[in-house]
């Protein structure tokens, strides 16, 4: 018995000490209501052939309810088609232990935005909120990510989470598939 204790303090030692802190950009607390907002994180880069798409994900946490601040960004000389997403949308987070969590589209339906920059390139942002489930809670923490499926309007793509990866835009350093492993515990009440 005094073994087994051991072995579940050295557990939940291990597993909060993998957990990085939290670092919100919003953390507002008035009469009505509380809100805040981790960092964003770049989940997903790929530069080829002088076309670019990142995909960057935080957390919100508003008046205890959890949502996953979802952006992609696409970049080309040629035009780019537009991605929608509407109330059928979602995503689908399959984890290194086979299971899968479903995120639900929570925002207005939104085909994003097509700007021109000074370089002559297109990009097409698009943003939108997605529920997180408090009982996914665990199987996130747990498991890291093999790869991320979106449901667009009319389309699905496919993202594969990269285990660690120095990005282009910017020269840091990220771990996507550790990304709800590390963070997750953010949406958890921190007041």
């Amino acid at each position: 018995m005094k073994y087994f204790s051991c072995f579940i303090f050295l557990l939940t030692v291990t597993a909060n000490f993998g957990q990085k802190p939290c670092d919100f950009t919003t953390n507002v607390v008035d009469s009505i209501g509380s809100y805040k907002t981790t960092k964003e994180y770049l989940l997903y880069e790929k530069n080829f052939g002088g076309n670019a798409t990142y995909i960057f994900g935080s957390f919100i946490l508003t008046d205890e309810k959890a949502l996953f601040n979802f952006q992609l960004i696409e970049k080309s000389a040629e035009f780019i088609k537009a991605k929608c997403l509407d109330k059928n949308s979602k995503i689908f987070v399959q984890l290194n232990n086979n299971k899968i969590i479903t995120l639900s589209f929570a925002s207005e339906e939104s085909c994003g935005t097509l700007v021109r920059d000074d370089k002559g390139l297109n990009n097409r942002i698009l943003s939108g909120y997605f529920n997180i489930n408090k009982a996914d809670y665990g199987n996130l923490k747990e498991s890291q990510i093999s790869f991320i499926r979106i449901k667009f309007v009319p389309d699905t793509a496919d993202f594969v989470m990269r285990k660690e990866f120095k990005s282009e835009l910017n020269n840091e350093v990220y771990q996507p598939e550790s990304y709800f492993m590390d963070f997750i515990h953010c949406l958890e009440s921190t007041n």
